[in-house]
């Protein structure tokens, strides 16, 4: 990670605790996964536990809540700082409506809206949780069909690019179109366009086994981005 740029300074060791593990089972006829988990419950956050000189210290804070007071706490320093606070989110934790109540961006799972609100349409699910919420964007991912973004009150509807040389791996593809979208916002794009470059960035991804192996380079996106819009 340190290769990559990546600033480990807020990487911890915790005593006697087991790194957190995942076995993958991908269908090689598809590239579909299946993701059996172990997470060490000495490896939580508490609220006292969150590292908020973090808060300041980039123009987006990124998170999956599996420890929603530490990430609440972060996220109202966030905001309170002017850093833009994006969600990820697939699973119901305990307490995910007051982090919700301060996201600014959330892409979930196509599932996870019918779970979490009893509504099956997209769009009215995306409706309701900006309304509930306030998220200034909401969206959902769509697999292979591409992703669903409001964005205020005006939908981005964008399909998705077809995998070159097949799907070998989804592990990570939602991962990647966060990324993606991120990406693209903080590199000045509208949502259109980031929402195209997270699409591809899924894309690309699925191109080999591994949650990382194949994710594009800046130069690798651009020219596929090129080649196929």
């Amino acid at each position: 990670m340190t290769d990559d740029g990546v600033d480990m300074r807020f990487a911890e060791r915790i005593a006697e605790a087991k790194t957190q593990i995942a076995f993958i089972i991908i269908d090689e006829r598809t590239g579909e996964r299946t993701v059996i988990w172990q997470r060490d419950a000495r490896l939580a956050y508490s609220a006292a536990d969150a590292p908020m000189e973090t808060a300041a210290m980039a123009r987006v804070l990124h998170f999956t809540p599996h420890d929603t007071a530490a990430c609440l706490r972060l996220a109202k320093a966030a905001r309170a700082e002017g850093t833009v606070v994006s969600l990820d989110l697939d699973n119901i934790f305990d307490g995910v409506e007051d982090v919700l109540s301060n996201v600014d961006i959330l892409i979930s799972s196509a599932e996870f809206p019918a779970r979490f609100l009893g509504i099956s349409d997209p769009r009215a699910a995306i409706i309701e949780m900006q309304s509930r919420f306030g998220c200034r964007v909401a969206g959902v991912t769509l697999g292979a069909s591409g992703s669903l973004i409001r964005c205020g009150d005006r939908f981005v509807e964008t399909e998705g690019f077809c995998v070159p040389g097949g799907c070998q791996d989804t592990t990570g593809a939602g991962d990647a179109f966060r990324v993606g979208l991120l990406y693209g916002l903080l590199s000045g794009a509208d949502v259109e366009g980031s929402a195209l470059m997270a699409n591809a960035v899924a894309a690309l991804k699925c191109r080999s086994l591994g949650a990382r192996t194949a994710l594009p380079t800046a130069t690798e996106l651009a020219e596929f981005l090129q080649k196929n819009v």
